[in-house]
C-alpha cells in the first residue's frame, strides 16, 4: 500500500508540475526575469501550493502517525545558517540558469528532449560528489 501511494502521490505531483508550466524552462526563466519580460503565473502557482501545503502541515502536525500507519515526523530545524544560505543560492542559480529545479526535471525526462536528462545526471553527479565529501571529512560542510 505504501508503494502505490508514493507512486500516486509522485504520479500528481509531476502532472501538476507539467500542467501549471512549472516544468516549461521558458515559462521558468520568464517567472524570473523581473526586469525584463517578467511571467508572474508561476508565483500565483507557488502560492497556492504554499497554501494548500501549509493546511497539510497543519493538519499533519495534529497526528502522531501517518495516515499510513508510520510515526509521523515533522521538521524541527528552525535556524537559518551558511549551509541553508549556500545551499539555497546554489539551488537559485541553477534554476534560473537551466529553467529546472529537480521535481520538474525528472517529470520532463519523459518529453524526449535532451536538457532535463543533462539537468538530472548533472543533478546527481552534484549529489554524489557532496555525498563523497560529506562521508570523507566526516561532516557536512
Amino acid at each position: 500500500m505504501k508503494l502505490l501511494s508514493a507512486f500516486v502521490a509522485g504520479l500528481v505531483f509531476g502532472l501538476g508540475l507539467l500542467l501549471s508550466g512549472m516544468a516549461d524552462p521558458s515559462k521558468v526563466i520568464a517567472f524570473l526575469d523581473l526586469a525584463g519580460a517578467w511571467d508572474p503565473s508561476l508565483g500565483f502557482v507557488m502560492g497556492g501550493a504554499i497554501i494548500v501545503a501549509s493546511i497539510g502541515f497543519f493538519f499533519a502536525s495534529k497526528r502522531s502517525r501517518a495516515v499510513l500507519g508510520d510515526v509521523m515526523r515533522m521538521p524541527t530545524a528552525t535556524r537559518i545558517n551558511r549551509r541553508l544560505v549556500l545551499g539555497s543560492l546554489v539551488f537559485g542559480a541553477g534554476w534560473g540558469l537551466a529553467g529546472y529545479c529537480p521535481g520538474p526535471a525528472v517529470a520532463s525526462l519523459l518529453s524526449g528532449r535532451s536538457e532535463p536528462l543533462i539537468f538530472v545526471i548533472a543533478m546527481l553527479a552534484g549529489m554524489t560528489l557532496y555525498e563523497l565529501q560529506t562521508r570523507f571529512s566526516g561532516k557536512p560542510q
